[in-house]
């Protein structure tokens, strides 16, 4: 037998303990020469100008698409392997439909009136429609006497295709503040006799992008994490943490395992031998849990009517949370993170401060993603900046802490002109408490180009 047509070795294939191994083309080809020459003879030519050979090859590739559709089917039938539609399915047979994204556009804002300092609006901010489609702005925004109009991305709050907005309809065009958006209650406030203000021009402010669903990355993770029964943690962590506005979601048992709330947890402060565990339950009073909730920038914990998240949470857990217990939904305390540090530049001709914008903007993608408690370490930080092109280095870099001033509100604060009072040495990381959460604060005076 030539050399070319040797088998091709004995692995394994079909289903094995680490899958579906489809059988491989070369071993179909060797088995179809092999076939061939068991009918016709073993002195058929099957050289590379054969016509039998060229024959068998096509049978034998007909066959490795055969194999690798098996493959595919088998691997359909597992959340950690299916894909597209069939994980779809596999989530709606677990109750956990595929969930939508938000929509996207932009909103443009205009500065009213003269004023001394930038008008800064953190990323969050709330917008409305008439018809009531809440939106919320996707970055950082600044206006002042020298730029008194912006642009800027905003979400809707709500993920699925209502939140799709036709600026030509009226009723859809974004014109209005949210009525329960702090931070503009406390811009009012500060400029309530001097006739300052900011216009919401959504006369093109078009978002799309609503219909889209969850990509199968991130669906699949959610799938993963999924319980797959009623009435436990898991169930109350997974319900509370689909409502819109929630960033992390922690539950914690107090009265059967360690107390989060006492100051001495997340410190080397106090003896645990004598404090280890939370307070004695109460012999008639019911039995409790807390659901410890990081809220999105853009959520509002509290509000009439039942329309903040705090409520919102509620009633998500109401129907997953054991009978005769009775959870308690506390806000994560948000702690500030501000970004410090010399950025030498080498062959960039991005202006500073864009530039600036744009390394914040890589960090904040870095501090989303951290979990309650979860420190914030200067090595991922200055990996983060450090992969904007053109900063040859990174130095003198300090994270501080800066806790924002709308306490429980989601919204990000500001840091101070004068910079945080609790600024570590160079090199540390930041801890945080089990009930803590970073928010990047979004200020760009600590960056030095």
């Amino acid at each position: 037998m030539p050399d070319d047509l040797a088998p091709d070795g004995t692995a394994p294939y079909g289903v094995t303990d680490t899958g579906f191994v489809p059988k491989p083309y070369a071993r179909l080809v060797t088995e179809r020469f092999a076939l061939a020459r068991d009918v016709f003879g073993a002195d058929l030519d099957l050289g590379s100008g054969s016509v039998i050979r060229r024959l068998l090859e096509v049978t034998a590739l007909e066959d490795a698409r055969t194999w690798a559709a098996l493959a595919s089917a088998y691997d359909d039938t597992f959340v950690s392997t299916a894909t597209g539609e069939a994980l779809s399915a596999l989530g709606a047979e677990l109750g956990l439909p595929r969930p939508h994204l938000e929509a996207r556009g932009e909103v443009r804002l205009t500065l009213k009136g003269d004023v001394s300092a930038p008008v800064v609006l953190p990323r969050g901010v709330r917008l409305l429609t008439p018809r009531g489609d809440d939106v919320a702005t996707d970055a950082r925004a600044e206006l002042s006497a020298h730029q008194r109009q912006t642009t800027v991305p905003v979400a809707a709050f709500h993920p699925g295709p209502d939140g799709n907005l036709d600026p030509a309809r009226p009723d859809q065009r974004i014109s209005l503040w949210n009525p329960q958006e702090p931070w503009r209650a406390e811009f009012l406030a500060q400029h309530r006799d001097d006739g300052v203000d900011i216009d919401i021009d959504g006369s093109a402010a078009r978002l799309t992008g609503g219909e889209r669903q969850w990509p199968d990355a991130r669906y699949r993770e959610l799938l993963l994490r999924a319980p797959r029964s009623l009435w436990n943690a898991e169930a109350i962590r997974l319900a509370a943490s689909m409502v819109p506005g929630v960033r992390q979601v922690q539950v914690s048992d107090v009265y059967g395992g360690l107390d989060i709330h006492q100051s001495v947890f997340g410190t080397l402060d106090g003896n645990f031998i004598d404090r280890l565990f939370g307070e004695d339950a109460s012999a008639t009073g019911p039995f409790g849990l807390t659901v410890l909730v990081a809220p999105t920038p853009a959520a509002i914990w509290g509000g009439p009517g039942g329309g903040g998240l705090h409520d919102a949470v509620e009633r998500a857990i109401e129907d997953v949370r054991p009978l005769g217990v009775v959870p308690r939904v506390r806000p994560a305390v948000e702690v500030g993170v501000v970004v410090s540090a010399t950025v030498v530049v080498r062959g960039s001709t991005v202006p500073s401060d864009q530039l600036k914008t744009r390394l914040l903007a890589r960090v904040a993608t870095y501090v989303d993603r951290l979990g309650l408690g979860e420190e914030v370490r200067l090595a991922a930080v200055l990996a983060a900046m450090m992969a904007e092109p053109g900063i040859a280095d990174v130095q003198d870099l300090r994270l501080s802490k800066y806790p924002p001033s709308l306490s429980g509100s989601g919204q990000q604060a500001d840091a101070p002109a004068t910079g945080p009072s609790d600024a570590p040495a160079t090199g540390a990381n930041l801890r945080l408490a089990a009930n803590e959460i970073a928010v990047l604060v979004e200020d760009t005076r600590g960056l030095r180009i």
